[in-house]
């Protein structure tokens, strides 16, 4: 795939308008507010995962709803002091997998907590959360569109405020600072980070990487590819509901929480990537409230930067999560 979106000179000036409803702040205020009413009782119980350097905790805590998310703890073996740690989500369709799929930021020294993604886990890598929630129109197969008529509904609600709390669960261990936690992921997880970067005070960092859930309507214009093909593929059968899912998807926009964040943030972008397009990235980036840096990998797709980019965040992990 040749280069499809536009000049990089562009892309790093690329700040569109965004999109957003007055309310915005009021809806995710009173979200995190009905998912405080229940409590996060945090069980982290030991796991035997045949690793002798680290030691692992299979974890329950509530999510949105009171719903009971997993998700696994991994600490260099032996830790007794507080430590700085890092909180991954996952890409469209994963689920947490296995502990040894989670080692490279428990090899750092970092204590790791990984969150399980409701629902999903049936798409490379097994999953251990259900969603006990639909929405009350039909969907596409897959996420994008599941109770996508009304923002109370959609499922992404539910999954940003299970990763607002996945860091409030985590700050309870003992052997977590609390300080400096710097939260991650990829793609789907990208844009969860995206989410939780502006939702959540006192990160110390936010690792954002080729980041999908962002710049829905552009996405849905110049690509068709899954998962936005998902959107683009419902509302080629609801054509009545266009403006209505489109406001919707605003509360759930990556600009828009980008525009709040404050953390230190290591964003990276793939120029060839038609999952999500480079100018997408570019304009959560370019929104982005708080220090941040970008790494472009010009020839790939949505891989991204893979390794390379696994290199650049242990050295930038590094620095931000130094002893302060």
């Amino acid at each position: 795939m040749p280069l499809f979106d536009k000049p990089l000179a562009e892309l790093r000036d690329y700040r569109p308008e965004r999109q957003e409803e007055p309310d915005f702040d009021e809806f995710w205020s009173r979200t995190l507010a009905e998912a405080a009413q229940y409590p996060l009782n945090p069980a982290f119980e030991p796991y035997d995962a045949a690793l002798r350097l680290v030691d692992v905790y299979d974890v329950r805590y509530s999510g949105w709803g009171g719903h009971r998310i997993a998700g696994w703890f991994i600490a260099p073996a032996g830790g007794t002091e507080p430590l700085p740690t890092v909180v991954h989500y996952i890409g469209y369709g994963g689920g947490r997998g296995f502990p040894h799929d989670w080692l490279t930021t428990a090899a750092a020294g970092f204590a790791t907590f990984v969150m399980d993604t409701r629902g999903q886990g049936s798409a490379g890598s097994p999953g251990d959360t259900p969603d006990p929630v639909g929405g009350d129109n039909p969907q596409t197969p897959g996420f994008m569109t599941r109770g996508v008529l009304n923002p109370d509904d959609y499922y992404y609600r539910r999954v940003f405020t299970d990763a607002v709390r996945a860091v409030d669960a985590v700050a309870s261990h003992p052997l977590v600072d609390e300080s400096r936690i710097v939260i991650g992921g990829g793609s789907q997880g990208g844009g969860i980070a995206t989410a939780v970067a502006g939702l959540r005070s006192g990160l110390a960092g936010a690792m954002i990487d080729v980041p999908f859930l962002t710049g829905f309507r552009r996405a849905t214009e110049i690509v068709d590819t899954m998962p936005y093909g998902e959107i683009t593929r419902y509302l080629s059968i609801h054509r009545d509901h266009e403006e209505q899912v489109f406001r919707t998807l605003t509360y759930f926009d990556g600009p828009n929480f980008a525009a709040r964040g404050s953390a230190p943030a290591l964003y990276s972008v793939a120029l060839m990537d038609t999952t999500c397009p480079p100018s997408t990235v570019f304009a959560s980036y370019n929104h982005y409230a708080g220090p941040k840096e970008i790494r472009v990998w010009p020839y790939n797709k949505h891989e991204g930067g893979q390794t390379f980019q696994t290199d650049e965040q242990l050295r930038w992990l590094r620095d931000v999560l130094k002893a302060g």
